[in-house]
């Protein structure tokens, strides 16, 4: 199950001296001469691009005031001047313009969407525009169903059912969920031969599942690497609990929030070779609050000791996967999440892949959280008997009911867009919007609007969908995609740490929390907005305001943060305790043992971002630099009727 694009990986570095060799993919295989050669010459290359754009990006500039900034065009003139080879990125700009007009039409700047996509605009509103001309009956209200050859909607239907019987044997799979199913496993590079796969109503659905079929009884311990608070590992941790299950979590030094290595490999150390496993080890690949991104031979040392191996690959970039080694790492379990349309709808499901070697150590559970993927016609199609119309009110109620009760769990008000733009939507805290969280929406999507596109016939009478996003990141590619994200969070990292306070101290205007200026950071950001007194701006009022400016951030929560002796003085000027009772947020729904951390405005770039969004968001902070913005939003905010924020 070799990767068919792992040859990409040695040309990913801009200047071509950063082979294969130096990802992380490589840096428990290679042996130790070659990786001692490769990794002096990657490193070398990662300090060069560092010092480029640190010297390319407003040198020897700091930026006082807000109306002193460049202009989106003089900053986009010196942005392809330190990186030149943006402009070899110009397609992802043509399909932007041409199926995913919604953000431009809008003027609206979506930085919270982390997942992949499924499907693009122009495939949306196609299908509406299709929908509009199909003709009703006199006796129904609702527009007439699509023939059966045809997949035009699809919504998620929740069941209860057992994890280990579904993964053995499966239920009835509609060729809607086939079809899917293949083009995801086939996107991801997943083999069919090694692992089983089920649709989850969320990225928290998906964790939780596993903790309730784990055999904790003779694997008891649960190991976790995340640097923020996360609902679905919460939610996990909690039903692991209940179970009998000990657990443990890595820690992050003060002030890069790298990995404590150190205690890491204690806690996954074993002094004793058993043959039985230690229990489950979960493992992000990358934050995606932070972008930190972690080494891969962590899942190496975890298998040697002897733990089953979950990844959570939902913050992976849309064609990671192809670097990601799958047949050398072969994880027990792997969660990924998709959404539909970026920048219109990010309702969507998850999907929990299980080796099909260790699905016979599960242990026969009753659970929630497994879905079907429903055909419209299931939904819309109303019977001649009354029989059949109560029926389907009935589960049109409990699926409200459903959604209405997974909505309450989510924390924090998280400003997504639906397709008229409105943000209704509400997520947790720390989690950027994807489908993983927003899967509970019963919103249904037409997939294509003329039948040779909606599916096609594969000799074995399968039927394929047509995921337009999917067949995009595809054509695209892992270079172009990662050098694309690459140029633009390095200049944005930049340009944010130019803006200073007007004061003789020059107080940075914000923080950044993790990497910094890094070749192989992550397209993700944690930041935080301090005022001219070294007082900190309350995340959820940056969102708000950047809300105001058609701009969706999110904002989460670091914790697990060690401080060694050197910042011990630090410790408790930085670290604040989690408000439950902020923004009515439901933080103790779970009953998470929340220790101290830190409260951060996050961002994320997805493959379809462009210059302007990282200037938008960059102009947007620059605000701050006025020491009455505030407050002037804040009467803006009364004077239309809308519910204040107190910093």
């Amino acid at each position: 199950m070799q990767s068919p694009c792992l040859k990409e990986v040695t040309e990913v570095c801009p200047s071509g001296c950063c082979s294969s060799r130096s990802s992380p993919l490589f840096r428990s295989t290679v042996s130790h001469d070659t990786a001692r050669k490769s990794g002096s010459t990657s490193a070398a290359c990662r300090r060069d691009f560092a010092a480029k754009t640190s010297s390319s990006i407003f040198p020897n500039t700091q930026f006082t005031n807000h109306e002193s900034i460049p202009s989106l065009q003089k900053s986009f003139s010196d942005f392809t001047k330190a990186y030149p080879r943006y402009y070899e990125t110009a397609e992802v700009d043509q399909i932007r313009a041409q199926e995913y007009y919604h953000p431009t039409q809008s003027n609206h700047t979506c930085l919270d969407y982390i997942g992949i996509g499924l499907f693009s605009s122009s495939q949306l509103h196609k299908q509406e525009s299709s929908k509009q001309m199909v003709p009703s009956t006199s006796t129904s209200l609702l527009p007439s169903p699509p023939r059966n050859s045809d997949y035009p909607f699809f919504s998620i239907s929740y069941k209860t059912g057992n994890l280990k019987t579904e993964l053995l044997h499966g239920g009835h799979e509609s060729e809607l969920e086939s079809g899917m199913r293949r083009r995801i496993m086939r996107f991801l590079n997943i083999s069919e031969n090694d692992y089983s796969m089920v649709f989850t109503a969320n990225r928290t659905s998906a964790f939780k599942l596993v903790a309730e079929s784990y055999p904790y009884k003779t694997s008891r311990k649960l190991l976790s690497v995340y640097d923020y608070e996360s609902e679905a590992v919460e939610s996990m941790i909690n039903s692991s609990e209940k179970r009998g299950a000990q657990v443990m979590s890595a820690e992050f030094s003060w002030p890069r929030l790298r990995i404590q290595s150190e205690k890491l490999r204690k806690m996954i150390g074993s002094k004793k070779k058993k043959k039985k496993k230690r229990g489950v080890f979960v493992f992000p690949v990358h934050s995606r609050v932070t972008g930190s991104r972690y080494p891969y031979i962590w899942m190496t040392i975890a298998q040697e000791n002897g733990w089953h191996v979950l990844v959570d690959a939902c913050a992976l970039g849309p064609k990671d996967m192809d670097s990601f080694g799958l047949s050398l790492f072969q994880p027990d379990f792997l969660i990924s999440s998709f959404y539909k349309v970026y920048g219109e709808n990010p309702s969507g499901f998850a999907c929990l892949f299980v080796k099909k070697s260790a699905i016979p150590v599960l242990e026969a559970s009753t659970s929630t959280g497994i879905v079907n993927l429903v055909p419209a016609q299931e939904f819309l199609q109303i019977g001649g008997e009354s029989s059949d119309t109560e029926v389907e009110e009935i589960s049109r109620l409990r699926l409200q009911e459903d959604i209405l009760d997974i909505s309450r769990s989510f924390s924090g008000l998280i400003s997504n867009h639906s397709h008229r733009g409105t943000p209704t939507k509400r997520l947790e805290q720390g989690e950027l919007s994807d489908s993983a969280e927003d899967g509970a929406n019963s919103e249904e999507l037409e997939i294509s609007g003329e039948s040779e596109r909606v599916a096609k016939s594969s000799k074995n009478g399968n039927q394929e969908v047509v995921c337009r996003s999917l067949d995009q990141v595809d054509s695209l590619g892992l270079i172009l995609i990662t050098n694309r994200a690459r140029y633009l969070i390095n200049w944005l990292v930049s340009s944010l740490r130019k803006l200073k306070h007007p004061t003789s101290e020059g107080v940075p205007l914000i923080r950044i929390y993790g990497p910094k200026i890094r070749y192989d950071r992550g397209p993700a950001l944690a930041f935080n907005v301090f005022d001219w007194k070294g007082e900190k701006v309350e995340p959820v009022l940056v969102q708000k305001l950047a809300d105001r400016n058609n701009i969706s951030l999110s904002y989460g929560f670091l914790h697990r943060i060690w401080f060694s002796d050197k910042y011990a003085e630090e410790r408790g000027r930085v670290l604040e305790r989690r408000d439950s009772g902020a923004n009515g947020m439901a933080a103790n729904k779970l009953k998470a043992k929340s220790g101290p951390g830190i409260s951060v405005v996050t961002a994320a770039l997805g493959f379809l971002s462009n210059f302007e969004d990282t200037y938008r968001l960059w102009a947007f902070v620059a605000q701050f630099l006025d020491a009455d913005f505030v407050e002037k939003e804040r009467w803006r905010y009364t004077a239309l009727n809308q519910k204040t924020i107190e910093v």
